[in-house]
């Protein structure tokens, strides 16, 4: 996925969805619950402090601070992707929290792409949850109604690099509940298909 982010942007698209991954890894290799709500909170307090120029001695967190704040991503915004996740450690999660981080993270891509859409909002939603399943924590998956509405929907070519996430969730959904491996033919040609039309299926 990350050849289909544009060159110039491809450091600041890593930074941001590295920051994700990390919080999400915390959720995923969790053993005691109470341990990685610790660790999330870590995060969250690291992000918030990039607003005031501190940047702990963590890959990750430099490099949100290099090439994300420039370019009007805050360390505030960040930290709110760690609410997701963290609502996946409660016994029963709340999938509309979990949900709201795939909108938020879609807003600060799309802000870096310059770019919107009334329904950004709805594809990051479709993101979140089924990245959340393919990782095995829920086996939740996005709502059909909402999919077919995402289906009929055509993105601006600015944003494709993006929504192209979007795609691969929707056909995730589709073969849930197996878990395609990342890599195959298929899901090289669902990008494809997407970069050409910007459908999501």
């Amino acid at each position: 996925m990350r050849l289909y982010w544009p060159t110039g942007l491809r450091a600041a698209f890593d930074a941001l969805f590295a920051i994700d991954d990390a919080l999400g890894d915390v959720v995923a290799k969790a053993t005691e619950p109470a341990l990685a709500a610790i660790k999330l909170a870590w995060w969250r307090e690291r992000l918030e402090e990039l607003d005031s120029g501190q940047a702990p001695a963590e890959p990750r967190l430099k490099a949100a601070g290099a090439e994300l704040l420039p370019r009007g991503v805050s360390g505030k915004a960040l930290a709110k992707l760690e609410e997701g996740w963290a609502a996946l450690l409660d016994a029963v999660p709340d999938m509309e929290i979990a949900a709201r981080r795939g909108e938020r993270l879609f807003a600060m891509a799309g802000a870096l792409l310059g770019a919107g859409d009334p329904l950004l909002a709805a594809a990051g939603r479709l993101y979140a949850v089924e990245a959340i399943a393919r990782r095995g924590l829920t086996q939740a998956h996005f709502p059909a109604e909402q999919l077919h509405r995402l289906r009929g929907h055509r993105f601006a070519r600015e944003l494709r690099p993006l929504t192209g996430l979007a795609r691969l969730a929707a056909r995730d959904s589709a073969q849930a509940p197996e878990v395609e491996p990342e890599g195959t033919p298929g899901r090289a040609m669902a990008l494809i298909l997407h970069r050409l039309t910007g459908r999501i299926g």
